[in-house]
């Protein structure tokens, strides 16, 4: 079933590359392309282990426009740097959305991790 899956997944990717213009081609490859420039970084703080530290590294040539976060707890912030006290031990699934602005192009990416917060 996966082998299925990822058959169509590849022929969809196929068609959806050779049926935009040329122009529409470089925005959607500029777009993937500036994801993997993107990277979430984390640290608990020294004095309170519910406190955590956030950050976006993003290392690509475009503008770095916004970024939005989800921690998990039904909570949410922005920016690129934030710091997030959780209300209890756990496990939690934390997500960024960054949005890059490139070529005249916004691309959003979601990165996301798993944090355990003792």
């Amino acid at each position: 079933m996966k082998k299925i899956a990822s058959i169509l997944m590849l022929a969809l990717i196929f068609y959806t590359a050779n049926s935009c213009s040329k122009h529409d081609d470089e925005v959607i490859l500029d777009c993937f392309a500036e994801a993997i420039y993107v990277k979430l970084h984390n640290s608990t703080d020294a004095t309170n282990p519910k406190l955590m530290n956030y950050s976006v590294g993003y290392s690509g040539t475009g503008t770095l426009v916004s970024v939005n976060w989800t921690f998990g707890d039904g909570t949410t912030g922005t920016g690129k740097d934030i710091t997030h006290l959780y209300p209890a031990a756990g496990t939690y699934e934390v997500k960024a959305e960054v949005t890059v602005a490139k070529d005249g192009a916004n691309c959003t990416s979601i990165p996301k991790r798993n944090v355990t917060i003792n």
